[in-house]
Protein backbone atom coordinates (compact mmCIF):
# COMPACT_ATOMS: atom_id res chain seq x y z
CA UNK A 1 0.00 0.00 0.00
CA UNK A 2 2.71 2.50 0.98
CA UNK A 3 4.90 1.47 -1.95
CA UNK A 4 1.99 2.09 -4.35
CA UNK A 5 1.58 5.58 -2.89
CA UNK A 6 5.29 6.30 -3.33
CA UNK A 7 5.28 5.06 -6.94
CA UNK A 8 2.57 7.45 -8.07
CA UNK A 9 3.28 11.08 -9.03
CA UNK A 10 2.35 13.35 -6.16
CA UNK A 11 0.21 16.41 -6.82
CA UNK A 12 1.85 19.81 -6.70
CA UNK A 13 0.00 20.79 -3.53
CA UNK A 14 1.70 17.93 -1.65
CA UNK A 15 5.16 17.81 -3.25
CA UNK A 16 5.61 21.60 -3.38
CA UNK A 17 5.08 22.25 0.33
CA UNK A 18 7.29 19.27 1.23
CA UNK A 19 10.11 20.70 -0.87
CA UNK A 20 9.43 24.14 0.58
CA UNK A 21 9.62 22.82 4.15
CA UNK A 22 13.21 21.71 3.52
CA UNK A 23 14.24 25.40 3.52
CA UNK A 24 13.31 26.19 7.15
CA UNK A 25 14.47 22.74 8.22
CA UNK A 26 17.96 23.33 6.79
CA UNK A 27 18.06 26.84 8.26
CA UNK A 28 16.85 25.81 11.72
CA UNK A 29 18.82 22.59 12.11
CA UNK A 30 22.10 23.52 10.48
CA UNK A 31 22.07 27.14 9.33
CA UNK A 32 22.50 25.84 5.77
CA UNK A 33 21.18 27.19 2.46
CA UNK A 34 19.48 24.94 -0.07
CA UNK A 35 21.12 24.84 -3.49
CA UNK A 36 22.79 22.29 -5.69
CA UNK A 37 24.88 24.21 -8.21
CA UNK A 38 27.70 24.84 -5.73
CA UNK A 39 28.28 21.07 -5.41
CA UNK A 40 30.23 20.95 -8.67
CA UNK A 41 32.49 23.74 -7.40
CA UNK A 42 33.09 21.81 -4.17
CA UNK A 43 33.95 18.64 -6.14
CA UNK A 44 36.38 20.59 -8.33
CA UNK A 45 37.95 22.25 -5.27
CA UNK A 46 38.45 18.82 -3.70
CA UNK A 47 39.91 17.21 -6.84
CA UNK A 48 41.83 20.02 -8.54
CA UNK A 49 45.05 21.34 -7.01
CA UNK A 50 44.47 24.57 -5.10
CA UNK A 51 46.53 26.69 -7.52
CA UNK A 52 43.38 28.06 -9.19
CA UNK A 53 42.08 30.97 -7.07
CA UNK A 54 38.40 30.16 -7.73
CA UNK A 55 38.86 26.70 -6.16
CA UNK A 56 41.15 27.84 -3.34
CA UNK A 57 38.75 27.86 -0.38
CA UNK A 58 37.77 25.56 2.48
CA UNK A 59 35.46 23.19 0.61
CA UNK A 60 35.36 20.82 3.61
CA UNK A 61 33.20 23.37 5.44
CA UNK A 62 30.54 22.82 2.75
CA UNK A 63 30.99 19.04 2.45
CA UNK A 64 27.42 18.52 3.69
CA UNK A 65 26.34 19.81 0.27
CA UNK A 66 28.20 16.92 -1.40
CA UNK A 67 26.23 14.43 0.70
CA UNK A 68 23.04 16.28 -0.26
CA UNK A 69 23.96 15.95 -3.97
CA UNK A 70 24.86 12.28 -3.48
CA UNK A 71 21.47 11.74 -1.85
CA UNK A 72 19.74 13.33 -4.83
CA UNK A 73 21.61 11.00 -7.21
CA UNK A 74 20.88 7.94 -5.05
CA UNK A 75 17.21 8.92 -4.76
CA UNK A 76 16.97 9.36 -8.52
CA UNK A 77 18.57 5.95 -9.09
CA UNK A 78 16.24 4.24 -6.62
CA UNK A 79 13.17 5.99 -8.04
CA UNK A 80 14.10 5.12 -11.62
CA UNK A 81 14.99 1.47 -11.01
CA UNK A 82 12.58 0.39 -8.29
CA UNK A 83 9.84 2.98 -7.84
CA UNK A 84 8.89 4.00 -11.36
CA UNK A 85 5.58 3.14 -12.93
CA UNK A 86 6.03 1.29 -16.24
CA UNK A 87 4.79 2.96 -19.38
CA UNK A 88 4.97 6.43 -20.81
CA UNK A 89 5.01 9.52 -18.64
CA UNK A 90 1.55 11.07 -18.48
CA UNK A 91 1.52 14.59 -19.87
CA UNK A 92 -1.25 16.89 -20.98
CA UNK A 93 -2.88 15.56 -24.19
CA UNK A 94 -2.67 19.03 -25.77
CA UNK A 95 1.10 19.03 -25.19
CA UNK A 96 1.39 15.54 -26.68
CA UNK A 97 -0.57 16.63 -29.77
CA UNK A 98 1.51 19.79 -30.17
CA UNK A 99 4.79 17.87 -29.89
CA UNK A 100 3.58 15.19 -32.33
CA UNK A 101 2.75 17.92 -34.84
CA UNK A 102 6.36 19.10 -34.43
CA UNK A 103 7.73 15.58 -35.09
CA UNK A 104 8.26 14.31 -31.52
CA UNK A 105 6.58 10.93 -31.14
CA UNK A 106 8.53 8.82 -28.63
CA UNK A 107 7.24 9.43 -25.09
CA UNK A 108 8.32 6.14 -23.50
CA UNK A 109 10.73 7.70 -21.01
CA UNK A 110 11.06 10.79 -18.92
CA UNK A 111 12.39 12.72 -21.94
CA UNK A 112 11.37 12.19 -25.56
CA UNK A 113 13.96 9.95 -27.22
CA UNK A 114 13.35 11.81 -30.48
CA UNK A 115 15.18 14.75 -28.87
CA UNK A 116 17.32 13.40 -26.03
CA UNK A 117 19.29 10.20 -26.61
CA UNK A 118 22.88 9.22 -27.29
CA UNK A 119 21.99 8.35 -30.88
CA UNK A 120 20.73 11.92 -31.40
CA UNK A 121 23.83 13.50 -29.84
CA UNK A 122 25.72 13.44 -33.14
CA UNK A 123 22.95 15.23 -35.03
CA UNK A 124 22.65 19.02 -35.27
CA UNK A 125 19.46 19.02 -33.20
CA UNK A 126 21.00 16.74 -30.55
CA UNK A 127 24.14 18.87 -30.38
CA UNK A 128 22.06 22.02 -29.86
CA UNK A 129 19.79 20.46 -27.23
CA UNK A 130 22.36 18.46 -25.27
CA UNK A 131 25.73 20.21 -25.66
CA UNK A 132 24.85 23.85 -26.25
CA UNK A 133 21.81 23.62 -23.94
CA UNK A 134 23.94 22.09 -21.20
CA UNK A 135 26.56 24.80 -21.62
CA UNK A 136 23.91 27.53 -21.42
CA UNK A 137 22.42 26.01 -18.26
CA UNK A 138 25.86 25.87 -16.64
CA UNK A 139 26.77 29.37 -17.77
CA UNK A 140 23.43 30.78 -16.65
CA UNK A 141 23.75 29.12 -13.27
CA UNK A 142 27.16 30.66 -12.70
CA UNK A 143 26.14 34.04 -14.09
CA UNK A 144 22.98 34.16 -11.93
CA UNK A 145 24.94 33.13 -8.85
CA UNK A 146 22.91 29.98 -8.34
CA UNK A 147 20.49 27.51 -9.83
CA UNK A 148 16.72 27.58 -10.03
CA UNK A 149 16.28 25.63 -6.81
CA UNK A 150 18.69 27.84 -4.91
CA UNK A 151 17.11 31.08 -6.07
CA UNK A 152 13.46 30.05 -6.39
CA UNK A 153 13.17 27.98 -3.23
CA UNK A 154 15.84 29.23 -0.85
CA UNK A 155 16.38 32.77 -2.09
CA UNK A 156 12.75 33.79 -2.25
CA UNK A 157 12.00 32.08 1.07
CA UNK A 158 14.74 34.14 2.71
CA UNK A 159 13.37 37.32 1.04
CA UNK A 160 16.36 38.00 -1.19
CA UNK A 161 15.53 40.53 -3.92
CA UNK A 162 18.15 39.18 -6.41
CA UNK A 163 16.56 35.73 -6.14
CA UNK A 164 13.14 37.12 -7.00
CA UNK A 165 14.62 38.87 -10.05
CA UNK A 166 16.51 35.71 -11.07
CA UNK A 167 13.37 33.58 -10.71
CA UNK A 168 11.35 36.00 -12.84
CA UNK A 169 14.10 35.81 -15.48
CA UNK A 170 14.13 31.98 -15.29
CA UNK A 171 10.38 31.93 -15.88
CA UNK A 172 10.49 34.47 -18.71
CA UNK A 173 13.34 32.57 -20.37
CA UNK A 174 11.39 29.32 -20.05
CA UNK A 175 8.31 30.83 -21.64
CA UNK A 176 10.30 32.35 -24.52
CA UNK A 177 12.14 29.08 -25.07
CA UNK A 178 8.97 26.96 -24.98
CA UNK A 179 6.77 29.11 -27.20
CA UNK A 180 9.18 30.82 -29.60
CA UNK A 181 12.50 28.95 -29.84
CA UNK A 182 11.66 25.28 -29.18
CA UNK A 183 9.28 24.87 -32.15
CA UNK A 184 12.08 25.92 -34.54
CA UNK A 185 14.70 23.72 -32.86
CA UNK A 186 12.43 20.66 -33.01
CA UNK A 187 12.09 21.08 -36.80
CA UNK A 188 15.87 20.96 -37.37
Amino acid sequence: MIIDLIKQPWPWYVAGPLIGLIVPLLLLLGNKSLGISSSLRHICAACIPAGIPFFNYNWRKESWNLFFALGICAGGFIATNWLSVPGPVTINPATTTLLQQQGVHDFTGLLPHDLFSFSKLLTLRGFIFIVIGGFLVGFGTRYAGGCTSGHSIMGIASLQWPSLVATCCFMAGGFVMTWFILPYLIRL
